[in-house]
């Protein structure tokens, strides 16, 4: 290899930023000497990955109802890296917020077409056989999807809707006591909350308190108001409200609706559904026209606040 002066200057760009933290340069390259090459498996960790299926039955179709999962919270976690990366940067510019809010929606059109690996790709009999093992654990419990939702919007667009109006003005402790998703928490025959939600709030409610404060001036919807305040062209934002609405749709109306599709698949029976393995009442939890959970009401027509989700869940 040849000393030019091109590499010359990268060294010693280097060594200055070794030096400027008080380290020794010399050090790092006699370190640099004797460091293994990266490889693929210890770089993603393949092992250990290949290693976190913990199957509690013996039913061949478990793994795949466990991995499936686990791919899903890695989307969530892609998820919440954009929305973090938004709410955390100081001089936002239109190019990079609708470059983040495309790669959400590219993730969540990846779930929502990989619902078909859980929708057809389990025997129904087998899932049956292993669920009940299961309880009280439920999806319903996946604290990231609660992150997302708090990211992406301010916390009265996901209040339950009976209650929205008479809190748009309370603090955001008791907005976050009536979260849409403390109703779909409940048994069924008694009113009372299913044992799967009360784990799961002593687990994470405290986390969800500081997630919703935390984004009280920094979710989508803040970001988005504050890039319109500073100025853009007409384009733009129209470009920015149809990722936005197509954002809407997909965490709230295309993901639950593949959800409760494939609920229906599985849990679906005459005369009484089965119930979840959390207990929740999924048959009204999960369709959006009973829960009319819109994070961006202002870029829908009063028709189509009116109308969502409505048209789909008639299809299933």
């Amino acid at each position: 290899m040849e000393w030019t002066p091109e590499l010359m200057e990268k060294l010693a760009a280097l060594r200055g930023k070794i030096e400027s933290t008080g380290q020794d340069f010399e050090t790092y390259v006699d370190g640099w000497q004797h460091a293994q090459f990266k490889n693929y498996w210890d770089y993603i960790q393949l092992e250990t990955l290949l290693s976190l299926q913990r199957p509690v039955t013996d039913v061949p179709d478990e793994p795949i109802f466990i991995i499936y999962h686990q791919i899903t919270e890695l989307y969530f976690k892609l998820a919440r890296i954009e929305i973090d990366t938004i709410a955390a940067t100081e001089q936002l510019e239109v190019a990079d917020f609708k470059e983040r809010i495309d790669r959400l929606n590219r993730y969540f059109g990846a779930l929502r077409s990989s619902f078909g690996v859980m929708e057809k790709g389990m025997k129904k009999s087998e899932f049956l056989a292993f669920r009940d093992a299961l309880a009280p654990a439920s999806g319903f419990q996946s604290a990231q999807y609660r992150l997302i939702e708090l990211g992406c919007a301010p916390v009265i667009n996901i209040v339950a809707e009976s209650k929205r109006e008479g809190l748009r003005h309370a603090s955001i402790e008791e907005q976050m006591e009536a979260i849409y998703w403390r109703d779909g928490a409940k048994i069924e025959s008694t009113g009372q909350p299913a044992y799967t939600a009360v784990q799961f709030i002593e687990k994470y409610w405290d986390d969800f308190l500081f997630a919703a404060q935390s984004y009280e001036h920094c979710n989508i919807w803040e970001c988005f108001c504050q890039l319109k305040r500073a100025g853009m062209s007409d384009t733009e934002r129209l470009s920015l409200e149809k990722a936005l609405r197509l954002l809407d749709l997909n965490i709230n109306v295309n993901w639950p609706l593949q959800h409760y599709k494939t609920a229906v698949r599985y849990l679906s029976k005459k005369p009484t559904d089965i119930a979840a393995t959390g207990g929740t009442n999924w048959q009204k939890y999960l369709p959006p026209r009973f829960q009319r959970r819109i994070f961006y009401p202002e870029l829908w027509t009063e028709v189509q606040r009116a109308e969502w989700g409505k048209s789909w869940v008639d299809d299933v």
